[in-house]
């Protein structure tokens, strides 16, 4: 193999290396039989939740797996393969994928994926999908919070009636 070839390859590995462990959740997905149009549908829907998503060529996403202790991945990379990344939370790129997956007819398929640096399989990278946004949980703490504080409100107001003297 030409050198500048192999070290071209090194630089892609090492990128790929990078990009993984700068990543909160990682989704390793197979797209056989995905059609263009569903691609770039999938690349859109990635790109408005903040997911990268891309395709390398399996052997260079299995050294940089096995380079970051993922091992248990870079068995599974056989076929045609792609990666959903997401930097900003855990669960981005595991309900993009998911979701997408309920309506691309098999088109992809979930084959494992990282999060808070462990491998998870399939099951869990589908809950995972189904943990609510964090702008969901905080609008039910808030609703939690409220209802507890009128709670709190209203037996304060029930104590202090109770306490004054009968007229």
């Amino acid at each position: 193999m030409n050198q500048s070839v192999l070290e071209q390859k090194k630089q892609v590995v090492s990128s790929i290396t990078e990009k993984l462990k700068d990543a909160k959740s990682i989704v390793v997905v197979e797209y056989r039989g995905l059609t263009v149009e569903k691609a770039t549908e999938l690349r859109k829907k990635c790109r408005e939740a903040g997911v990268e998503y891309k395709v390398y060529k399996n052997t260079l996403m299995r050294f940089a797996f096995d380079e970051l202790g993922y091992k248990e991945i870079s068995a599974s990379l056989k076929g045609p393969n792609a990666i959903a990344l997401c930097n900003s939370d855990e669960v981005s790129a595991a309900r993009v994928i998911n979701d997408f997956v309920k309506t691309s007819n098999d088109a992809v398929v979930i084959k494992a994926g990282v999060a808070e640096g462990k491998v998870i399989g399939v099951d869990e990278v589908k809950a995972l999908a189904s943990v609510p946004t964090k702008e969901i949980l905080l609008a039910q703490l808030c609703g939690v919070l409220q209802g507890n504080i009128r709670n709190l409100a209203y037996m304060l107001d029930q104590i202090s009636k109770k306490d004054e003297p009968a007229a």
